[in-house]
């Protein structure tokens, strides 16, 4: 392979078992949406399913039937889907058995009239705004939703299956934004309740919730990145402090190792020119497989043992590194981030060096690269194996 993304199977699974240790016994929504932060969403939602996990969440209702469509039935999971637009696929997502959340009084007539068409009662979510100001109904607003779902249901069209919400600063501890929102979630569902709904679940807790607020784990809790082995931010510790292994492993073989004099100009602006005699290396990945740009310069890669970092600018589909002499063959491992098993960096090492966070570090990661997911732990019948996919599994 030119490159590859190895996908730790054993290690997710591991993660969930952590997460759900922390729960309270909380129900646990394994969240795959952006195709599991770039780790392939089928086949990390089949391993969080045998970890214990019983929802899986994604963003988009297109997402929630492909999981349908790959065998996650309605008898093995609840999955959810929450960033609907006008005039989006209602109707198949009753058919479905999903979850959908409802933000508005448009989204709510949309899925009244595709309950109406179908003859089944549609399952819904009132997600309330309770200070992120993103998607989410407003205080305001809340009451005529509310009123309207309760309508809605005694019509026989849908059922009120859930009431949540999502924290703006959960990942930055003693932010005064959090027991405002608990506070304001809440009253949010005290009037949902003396409206008559009795939802099944109540839900807020995204992963530094999980790791760090007890008090907002309700019935359901949400975890994304910390199912992928990663921290939500430094600030609440390393995936270590929370037991937890990173999932993605990101490498590629070198490509070409070639002697250069001092002085050599290396990539587009010559932004780096060597400082005497040395050797290049040329790892064949770049910024149109999802290796940032903004890491120019300073991007951390380890080849044979040795950290290394990024030559110059990072280019469409490679770039360079300075070897210091070293002539290491053609075909060596240039590990861009891992477990750090071998002491490579990891994806927040990226993240710091790009300006930006492990988040996006991983899910960034394109299609051009194959997902390999190695699966160590044997679980059921199905005993250790390796396979590798194409850009979605």
């Amino acid at each position: 392979m030119r490159a590859r993304v190895e996908i730790d199977l054993g290690a997710l699974r591991a993660n969930v078992r952590a997460l759900r240790a922390r729960t309270d016994g909380a129900a646990y929504m394994a969240v795959v949406k952006a195709d599991a932060y770039g780790h392939g969403m089928v086949r990390c939602a089949e391993a969080a399913l045998q970890a214990g996990a019983t929802w899986v969440g994604v963003a988009t209702p297109y997402e929630a039937l492909e999981l349908r469509a790959a065998g996650i039935t309605p008898e093995r999971a609840r999955v959810m889907c929450w960033l609907w637009t006008p005039g989006g696929p209602w109707r198949e997502g009753i058919e479905a058995d999903l979850d959908m959340s409802v933000s508005g009084l448009w989204a709510l007539a949309e899925v009244t009239e595709a309950a109406r068409a179908t003859g089944r009662r549609a399952r819904i979510q009132l997600k309330a705004d309770t200070g992120l100001g993103r998607n989410g109904c407003q205080p305001a607003d809340w009451a005529g939703l509310v009123d309207k779902a309760r309508a809605a249901e005694r019509e026989g069209l849908v059922t009120v299956t859930g009431l949540w919400s999502h924290f703006a600063c959960a990942d930055e501890p003693g932010h005064p934004s959090i027991p405002a929102q608990l506070a304001r979630f809440d009253e949010m569902s005290a009037r949902a309740y003396a409206g008559g709904l009795r939802p099944e679940v109540r839900h807020m807790a995204n992963s530094p919730a999980v790791l760090t607020l007890p008090e907002a784990r309700f019935d359901l809790v949400r975890p994304g990145i910390a199912m992928y082995g990663l921290s939500p931010s430094p600030e609440l510790g390393t995936p270590a402090d929370h037991g937890l292994r990173p999932v993605m492993t990101l490498a590629a073989p070198l490509a070409l190792v070639k002697h250069v004099p001092g002085g050599h100009g290396v990539s587009y602006g010559h932004h780096y020119v060597t400082a005497g005699p040395t050797t290049l290396g040329l790892v064949p990945l770049g910024y149109g497989d999802g290796v940032p740009r903004h890491a120019s310069g300073s991007g951390p890669v380890l080849v044979d043992g040795k950290w290394r970092t990024v030559a110059g600018r990072i280019a469409m589909d490679q770039f360079v590194v300075d070897l210091g002499g070293e002539t290491p063959p053609e075909g060596t491992e240039a590990v861009l981030f891992g477990p750090g098993d071998r002491g490579e960096p990891g994806a927040e090492d990226w993240a710091r060096a790009a300006g930006t966070i492990g988040y996006e570090i991983v899910t960034r990661i394109g299609g051009r690269v194959p997902r390999v997911h190695v699966d160590a732990e044997p679980h059921g019948d199905a005993g250790p194996r390796a396979d590798a996919a194409g850009p979605r599994d």
